[in-house]
């Protein structure tokens, strides 16, 4: 039996990490940020790709180490800028699938300007925000993403910024799939990982992860189970009931359409730009 075959019915991580890199992992003992790895290689081999044929792109931030660790083609970029240069790769690469892994801030804070144009545009990208509502990396400033009156590095006294919610943000700036989940629920999160590869356009999935190093040690979550558990009692289907979902978060698929993608535009402008040289250069010869 083919043994590439055989690992992906299995599926075996192994099948899609770089053996030589030094494991356990650089993240803290607990982070969600190995559970969201792990619904992404799973999400890759229920699809049956071929890991050469799979580009991932990290921006910076503890999500960032992730492009690492798998056997993918990958890019470890800037802050803020993964979407950019992802946005290169695809147009030079079309037939590559292309993911994106940003953390909260490096998406919506540095990269927020990248993120709307980059869903304007309809590239044909899967980007999963892992959002565990604070800077892990630099050791716990607010983000975007952090809930109004949490304690945080750089908010002693409690945040008084409103959080950005990233999906609606998504879905406002044109996503064509947007979904939200969490990492306590993690079959769900890798079939919303599997279901914005496998889309054509841009494709937006936040997973709430939890940070409980820096935003559950300053907010009374201090071990991963508290932090865990808390996520999951915040959090609601989109399905629930009206007076379940008042103050708490939804889970669910909240945009899945179909749009003409940026390729085929630039496709079209390429064809017309052929076309116009052509008739030039005929011009020129008459």
């Amino acid at each position: 039996m083919d043994t590439c075959a055989d690992e992906r019915e299995m599926p075996s991580v192994y099948h899609y990490l770089r053996q030589n890199k030094k494991f356990p992992t650089v993240w803290c003992p607990g982070c969600g940020i190995g559970i969201v790895l792990k619904a992404i290689i799973r999400a890759v081999a229920d699809l049956g790709l071929d890991k050469d044929k799979v580009a991932m792109v990290s921006g910076i931030g503890c999500s960032g180490r992730m492009a690492a660790y798998v056997d993918f083609n990958t890019l470890h970029t800037t802050h803020g800028r993964a979407l950019s240069f992802a946005t290169g790769l695809k147009l030079a690469k079309p037939e590559m699938k292309v993911i994106v892994v940003m953390g909260d801030g490096d998406a919506m804070a540095i990269g927020g300007n990248h993120f709307i144009h980059t869903a304007a545009r309809n590239m044909d990208i899967a980007a999963i925000v892992i959002n565990n509502l604070t800077y892990g990396l630099t050791r716990g400033q607010y983000s975007p993403t952090t809930p109004f009156g949490s304690v945080a590095a750089t908010a002693p006294y409690g945040s008084i910024d409103q959080p950005f919610d990233i999906c609606k943000t998504a879905e406002a700036a044109g996503a064509t799939f947007v979904a939200r989940s969490v990492v306590t629920y993690v079959l769900e999160a890798e079939k919303f990982i599997a279901r914005a590869i496998d889309k054509k356009g841009f494709s937006v999935v936040e997973i709430m992860s939890n940070c409980h190093t820096y935003f559950g040690r300053s907010n009374q979550k201090a071990t991963a189970l508290q932090m865990m558990n808390w996520l999951k009692d915040i959090t609601v289907p989109a399905s629930a009931k009206a007076e379940e979902k008042a103050g708490k978060l939804e889970r669910g698929i909240f945009v899945d359409k179909e749009l003409p993608d940026y390729l085929e535009h630039y496709k079209e402008v390429v064809r017309k730009a052929q076309e116009m040289r052509e008739k030039e250069i005929h011009h020129d010869h008459s």
